[in-house]
C-alpha cells in the first residue's frame, strides 16, 4: 500500500514538474503583467502554483494551465489593493480590475464569457472595462512634473 502511494506521489511530482517547466514562464509573464513588478509577480505565482499542486490529483480532464491561471487571477483579485501603487509601466495606469480584464482578454486570449464568469462580472461589463482600459492605454500619458 505504501509503495503504491509513494509511486503515485512520485508520478504526480514528475507531472507537476513537467507542467511548471513548460508553463511556468508564461504564468510568470501573466503575473508580471498583473502586478507590474517582477518581485510581486513571483510572490503571487508561487502560492498559485502551490494551490495548483495541491489540486493536481483532482484536475481530472481540466487543463492544468487554466487551473493555475484561475488560481493566479483569484489570488491577484484578492490582493489587488496591494497593487494600486503608482509606478512605471504602461499597465500601471490601469486599475487592478482593468489590468485583470486586459491581461485575460488581450494577453491570454480568454473569451469574454469565460473572463466574465471567472471575475464574477457580466460579459457586457467585461467588454466595457476592456474598451475603457484600451482607450486609457492609447491616450497620451499624463504630463509629469517638469524636469529641472
Amino acid at each position: 500500500m505504501r509503495e503504491g502511494r509513494a509511486a503515485r506521489t512520485a508520478r504526480r511530482d514528475r507531472e507537476f514538474d513537467a507542467f511548471v517547466a513548460g508553463a511556468g514562464g508564461r504564468l510568470l509573464r501573466t503575473a508580471t503583467l498583473l502586478t507590474c513588478d517582477a518581485a510581486a509577480a513571483e510572490r503571487l505565482l508561487v502560492p498559485a502554483l502551490a494551490g495548483t499542486y495541491a489540486a493536481w490529483d483532482r484536475l481530472g480532464g481540466d487543463d492544468p494551465y487554466d487551473v493555475a491561471r484561475q488560481e493566479l487571477v483569484a489570488r491577484f483579485a484578492r490582493s489587488s489593493w496591494r497593487h494600486r501603487r503608482p509606478g512605471g509601466g504602461l499597465l500601471r495606469r490601469l486599475s487592478p480590475r482593468e489590468r485583470l480584464v486586459v491581461v485575460l482578454r488581450l494577453s491570454e486570449g480568454v473569451a469574454e464569457e469565460q473572463a466574465a464568469a471567472g471575475l464574477g462580472l457580466s460579459p457586457e461589463r467585461v467588454r466595457v472595462v476592456c474598451a475603457r482600459a484600451v482607450a486609457a492605454l492609447c491616450a497620451p500619458a499624463p504630463a509629469g512634473p517638469a524636469a529641472p
